[in-house]
């Protein structure tokens, strides 16, 4: 029996390197699929996008916060994979009884270098793990020399109510990473807000991300009418909240917004 530990530091005890895997996380399964276990992948989530064919070759097993239950234990995996904030308390109790949960638990680049080295560690995939880590970390310290001075920006993650990012939350790491400052940081998690708020009213930049809410060139529009001074963008959510081998192309794209 080896014993290992996940991001909430809850105890995951196996007989032997998982063989057969549901994940529950789209930027997880993913990274799966980059440290070479794509055959070992065995459920997926209708989230799940990357690699494009995912979802053909895997069973679907719901979304990230409904599963099908009985489908998930027909597939009879070895390990699942979730994550504290795509995936419910319910739904990670509710498997307990299938197989060993692992859950990640991500606020920063760091906490994603621990969860790719605790996967290289429970797939024994842990050379790939470590060249991963050193291929996202070039990047990183490759864009922090370019960096400009930072721009305050307002990252709208959804409509209807107006929703945005605070801190305590990856997306605003990597705001940070990106060379911004978050308008909405003294908030924590994903305030609901007014248009009228004094905060976006400060704001340099305004985001909105591609997802979960599918913005689009109309909402540029509504708030381009409201605020003519501010520079507004639809902006991919994948590399500002995807973690895992989604990070090897973040500082990329964030070199297209302008830092």
């Amino acid at each position: 029996m080896h014993v290992f530990k996940d991001q909430l530091n809850r105890k995951i005890r196996l007989k032997s390197v998982p063989k057969r895997i549901v994940s529950l996380v789209p930027s997880q399964t993913e990274l799966l699929v980059d440290l070479g276990l794509k055959d070992c992948i065995v459920g997926v989530t209708k989230f799940c996008v990357h690699p494009i064919d995912i979802r053909k070759q895997k069973a679907v097993v719901g979304g990230t916060k409904a599963i099908k239950i009985k489908k998930i234990k027909a597939l009879k995996p070895d390990i699942i994979l979730c994550n504290k904030e795509e995936n419910t308390l319910e739904i990670v109790n509710s498997l307990d009884n299938i197989a060993p949960v692992h859950i990640s638990d991500i606020y920063s680049i760091e906490d994603c270098y621990e969860l790719i080295t605790m996967y290289g560690e429970i797939f024994d995939m842990a050379t790939k793990a470590k060249l991963l880590i050193v291929n996202i970390e070039n990047q990183r310290k490759s864009y922090i020399h370019k960096k400009n001075k930072a721009n305050s920006v307002a990252y709208f993650i959804w409509k209807a109510p107006w929703m945005v990012v605070g801190s305590n939350t990856f997306i605003d790491a990597m705001i940070s990473e990106a060379g911004f400052e978050n308008s909405f940081k003294s908030k924590v998690r994903y305030p609901e807000i007014q248009l009228d708020d004094d905060l976006l009213k400060e704001a340099d930049f305004i985001f909105l991300s591609s997802e979960p809410y599918p913005f689009k060139a109309s909402h540029i529009a509504e708030l381009k009418n409201k605020f003519p001074d501010k520079t507004i963008k639809i902006v991919s959510g994948e590399f500002f909240s995807w973690y895992g081998s989604r990070l090897l192309g973040s500082f990329n794209y964030f070199r297209s917004l302008g830092q």
